[in-house]
């Protein structure tokens, strides 16, 4: 489990197909502290730890499933690709953000980008079948970053983004057409799914 709260912002260094994709990401985590087989959210897609290594930086090594590929925006990893990073949640860990899980539910787009003072308001097109899902005032996990929701018009919906999380996470370089891994709130789905059942 994770809470939204990025903690590094993490560079995609090699990029190998072997049946499953496998990605070299650096870090500036102190890899003696990273287990294998641990658990790390990469743009918000929990992935495993298979290897590490420090030169000529810090990075760890993951496999990713054609599935997760297929789910997320992982399609469009190059190398030199910037990342959202954030190490699974220890007990006593302080919840900053929202319970994220790292399983991806779709992609978003991001259809307009305007300053609002100091902050920026992105706006993001969902896929039609998880906007049920986005609610004003709601929480949503967005290439790994637990960011409250403004308004929502159909599938479209709206945040803002302040100075301090655009510096801290990889939110300063979005531009418009960006795809973008959307995780919903899983009090949402689950309130949603009690609906059902009650209809």
């Amino acid at each position: 489990m994770f809470t939204g709260i990025i903690t590094d912002i993490g560079k995609v260094l090699e990029l190998e197909k072997r049946g499953d994709l496998r990605a070299r990401i650096g870090c500036a985590y102190d890899i003696a502290g990273i287990e294998i087989g641990a658990s790390i959210a990469c743009n918000g897609v929990c992935l495993t730890v298979i290897a590490l290594g420090s030169e000529p930086q810090n990075w760890f090594d993951v496999e990713i499933s054609a599935e997760s590929v297929s789910k997320t925006n992982i399609g469009d990893w190059v190398e030199g690709t910037a990342l959202n990073l954030e190490r699974a949640l220890k007990l006593g860990d302080e919840l900053g953000g929202h319970i994220v899980s790292g399983h991806v539910d779709g992609v978003a787009e991001i259809i307009g980008l305007t300053d609002e003072g100091d902050s920026t308001r992105i706006t993001f097109k969902a896929p039609d079948e998880l906007a049920k899902f986005i609610a004003p005032k709601g929480s949503v996990a967005l290439n790994g970053t637990s960011l409250t929701v403004n308004e929502v018009d159909g599938a479209t919906f709206g945040i803002n983004v302040i100075p301090h999380t655009q510096e801290v996470t990889t939110w300063g370089r979005a531009s418009v057409g960006d795809k973008i891994n959307l995780e919903i709130d899983t009090l949402a789905r689950y309130v949603a799914r009690l609906q059902e059942w009650q209809a």
